[in-house]
């Protein structure tokens, strides 16, 4: 008998239709698989095999033939351990095929016929919704499939569940749609910080407008501190966006037993991440660290200890907001709109420019360490900071800081007067739309000219000082860009790191 069960294959954050054909006929007990399985597919033969007698179901002494359609596409993982095993079923005539014609199904077997969760089920979820069909998946992935909404989601525990379910003798219920989460308690506060008022400010220009930053400080100051609360300044994410976070995040395996993500990722990745790691990667590519940090923000904390290598694979994603990842068996393109927030120590023992520390590195030391940032990619960094270490008296005298639901609120007036002009964020204004929100007063575009000339700005790097001090005239709630918003900007923009 033959049997016909509908999956997917997942290459990047897509997914695409897979027909899984299984064949049973007489002659000698055989299992074959073809159709381009990886070693994770080839595998299924064992874990389908004892699922099923330890489920106390039969399993075919026969010949077994098993297609993955298409031929031609690389399949990998165990998502398909789930409709092989109920293709097996249908082929015994345990199960009839039409109860299956309307699911997408999807899942991995444990010995015993339990289900474990697959990344990428919310992917898999957005086809079967476009094909009119159900999902059928392990309970585990039944949170991140029912987020879409029109969608039935049947969740299984076990193989005998789904089993049972499909006869019709034990009908699962639909998946409820899950609630959105409120994880503002959760959020830390940028009150905890005293002083620093000028790194506050600094770092409420660069969420405002989704600009890059650098900060440069003594161990100790507060960097690290500043860019932790960064998430808590940061506008909800609209439906669309979390819905494209969370497609990442389920594509990647991360997502877990999540819903939707309505707030905007924080990635921390260690100075020692690999390329792959950082920038995405594999024999089929999984999203790195720039893609999961899709509309939210990527920290890279020690910044020059990250290999030269690894650093300079930013300079695309930062400037086109994607990655293009190609290799022998697959090529895909991610998402990769993040906003970059660094730190650093301005020299290797960190002290150079501390008002009570000398520093003991030489000038040698020095030009080595900050030379680890390459101009290209400074030059694609909107703002630079210095945020000093104060001392234990100057903190027991400051004052209880801004709290970040204030600080919030203006960046979301500024957002929504850049969304209700441009329809999106300064940062990534280009071309004449950044022409002509960008108008100078002539004074103000005389003093642009000279600073210009001044610091010997790049085009890119022009472009940019204008879109902050866009994002500086619109904190401040003004229609015209005027000199002083232009001179806060310029006193942010990135020199040569030695004189930083």
């Amino acid at each position: 008998m033959l049997a016909q069960i509908s999956s997917v294959s997942l290459i990047g954050v897509d997914a695409l239709a897979v027909t899984v054909e299984v064949d049973v006929s007489p002659g000698m007990p055989a299992f074959n698989l073809v159709g381009l399985p990886d070693q994770a597919v080839s595998e299924s033969r064992e874990r389908v095999r004892a699922a099923l007698r330890n489920s106390g179901l039969p399993f075919p002494i026969s010949r077994i033939t098993v297609n993955l359609a298409p031929a031609d596409l690389r399949k990998e993982g165990p998502l398909f351990d789930l409709p092989l095993a109920l293709g097996l079923l249908v082929a015994q005539g345990l199960v009839p095929q039409n109860a299956l014609d309307e699911y997408l199904v999807a899942g991995e077997l444990a010995l015993d016929g339990s289900l474990r969760a697959v990344p990428g089920m919310i992917n898999m979820a957005l086809l079967a919704r476009s094909q009119n069909r159900k999902v059928l998946l392990p309970s585990l992935n039944a949170a991140e499939a029912a987020l879409i909404e029109g969608l039935e989601v049947y969740a299984p525990n076990t193989l005998l569940e789904a089993l049972n379910h499909l006869k019709g003798t034990h009908p699962l219920a639909p998946s409820p749609r899950p609630e959105r989460e409120d994880l503002e308690s959760t959020l830390l506060c940028l009150s905890d910080i005293k002083g620093q008022t000028q790194a506050k400010r600094t770092l409420e220009i660069a969420i405002a407008g989704g600009h890059n930053l650098l900060m440069i400080g003594s161990p100790g100051s507060g960097k690290t501190m500043l860019s932790r609360r960064a998430t808590s300044l940061l506008p909800l994410l609209t439906d669309e966006e979390a819905l494209e976070v969370t497609r990442i995040h389920s594509a990647a395996g991360q997502l877990g037993a999540r819903g939707l993500i309505t707030r905007p990722p924080f990635r921390a990745p260690h100075h020692t991440v690999s390329d792959a790691g950082l920038i995405g990667g594999g024999s089929i590519p999984k999203p790195g660290e720039v893609s999961l940090a899709h509309h939210g923000i990527l920290f890279l904390d020690e910044f020059p200890e990250f290999n030269r290598k690894s650093l300079e694979t930013l300079r695309q994603p930062l400037e086109d907001g994607i990655v293009q990842i190609s290799r022998a068996r697959a090529s895909v393109t991610y998402p990769a709109r993040f906003q970059l927030v660094a730190a650093m120590n301005p020299c290797p023992c960190g002290w150079a420019g501390d008002s009570e520390k000398p520093c003991t590195c030489t000038p040698a030391e020095r030009s080595r360490y900050v030379s680890r940032i390459s101009g290209p990619l400074l030059d694609r960094i909107d703002l630079v900071v210095t945020v000093p270490r104060l001392t234990i008296e100057e903190l027991n005298r400051a004052p209880e800081g801004e709290k970040s639901t204030a600080v919030r609120e203006r960046i979301n007036r500024a957002r929504t007067l850049m969304h209700s002009r441009q329809g999106q964020r300064n940062a990534v204004l280009v071309g004449q739309k950044l022409r002509e929100v960008t108008q100078l007063k002539p004074d103000a575009a005389a003093f642009l000219m000279a600073v210009s000339q001044q610091l010997s700005l790049t085009a890119r790097g022009y472009d940019r000082l204008l879109r902050v001090a866009r994002t500086i005239a619109d904190l401040a709630g003004s229609e015209d860009l005027q000199q002083v918003h232009v001179a806060e900007a310029v006193a942010y923009r990135p020199k040569a790191l030695e004189v930083v």
